[in-house]
């Protein structure tokens, strides 16, 4: 983890931050050989926000919106704002909120529709006094890009280009308080789309992913069937280049040690159940022991944490209370640290 390639070629200790920022922007590249290169400013154009329903949830309103990320491409994303917040003279804080795998309502479990419990953070945050932003994920529900015809090399990066966006599109309303930056949550798909989405992003100062990953190699214990196109990690709404690497898992040009390290020095929270059935709770403890040495080299060790709770696949209350009171001391500012 601490060795980066010298101008000679050769691997080197990394004893400074400095140094890791060779060592970090290595991991970038690694990441971009398999999804694709981050756009640059080709890609941008007018947000150009435009509303489609609102409906009044008592501490807040809901917003269902699309925004343009993209010439070509409309996302659609859920708003979440106070109501006091929209009244005026006071800002808020906001939130990134990513959904996890939703075939039928998408970004819509977030917010506490569809059916499936533990996952309605948004509202939750929203109740707390947060802007709530939850956008869809592309090729999920109602949400269909192109990606071939918009040129993107994975839904992966798609993915992070159109939060990024939503990013841009928090920092123009009036009534959101950016100065401490933006946090991000999410659950499973959300979870890892949480951490890609830093890693290229650093206005994105905490992160809490659950069940979001473990190693590349563990994954499913490894089992070939699992690398295949559209199983697994090789779906088109992810990543297909990662069937090239059936069979030689070792030679993936990036694994999630390293991209949980390239968050340091920010807040990161890892949610890893012990009854886990995607991704191996052992696995994500051998992440975090990869990755401290760099949050140990800025000075923050304390800022990488994992919870291990005794459930399956799911979010619980108290791990989403944890989410929420970092975020209070984080990004609200609020006592606690």
């Amino acid at each position: 983890m601490l060795l980066y390639r010298g101008d000679d070629g050769n691997a080197k200790p990394v004893t400074t931050v400095a140094e890791w920022a060779k060592r970090r922007a290595e991991i970038v590249r690694g990441a971009e050989a398999v999804m694709g290169k981050l756009p640059g400013p080709e890609k941008r154009c007018p947000l150009d926000p435009k509303t489609e329903e609102e409906v009044d949830c008592g501490k807040y309103v809901r917003r269902l919106i699309t925004y343009a990320s993209e010439p070509g491409s409309r996302v659609p994303a859920y708003l979440l704002i106070p109501k006091d917040v929209l009244a005026g003279g006071k800002k808020a804080p906001a939130i990134l909120c990513l959904h996890g795998t939703d075939n039928v309502v998408g970004h819509g479990n977030v917010v506490g529709l569809g059916n499936k419990t533990n996952r309605q953070y948004a509202s939750e945050l929203a109740d707390r006094g947060y802007v709530a932003f939850a956008p869809n994920y592309p090729l999920l529900a109602k949400y269909q890009p192109d990606l071939k015809k918009l040129g993107w090399e994975s839904g992966t990066l798609k993915a992070v280009w159109d939060n990024m966006r939503g990013l841009d599109l928090l920092e123009s309303l009036p009534y959101v308080d950016a100065s401490k930056g933006f946090a991000t949550i999410g659950h499973s798909l959300g979870g890892h789309n949480s951490v890609y989405t830093a890693l290229f992003d650093d206005r994105l100062k905490v992160v809490v992913s659950s069940c979001g990953l473990d190693s590349f190699l563990d994954y499913y214990k490894g089992d070939e069937k699992n690398w295949q196109p559209e199983r697994g990690w090789v779906q088109h709404r992810y990543m297909m280049k990662l069937a090239d690497y059936k069979g030689r898992l070792v030679d993936i040009p990036f694994d999630f040690h390293e991209l949980i390290g390239a968050l340091a020095p920010r807040d990161v929270f890892i949610v890893a159940p012990k009854g886990d059935g995607n991704f191996r709770f052992d696995s994500v403890d051998r992440i975090v022991a990869a990755a401290r040495p760099v949050f140990q080299l800025y000075g923050h060790p304390e800022r990488l944490r994992v919870e291990h709770p005794d459930c399956g696949h799911d979010f619980p209350p108290d791990m989403r209370e944890a989410a929420y009171k970092l975020f209070d001391t984080v990004i609200a500012g609020k006592p606690g640290r």
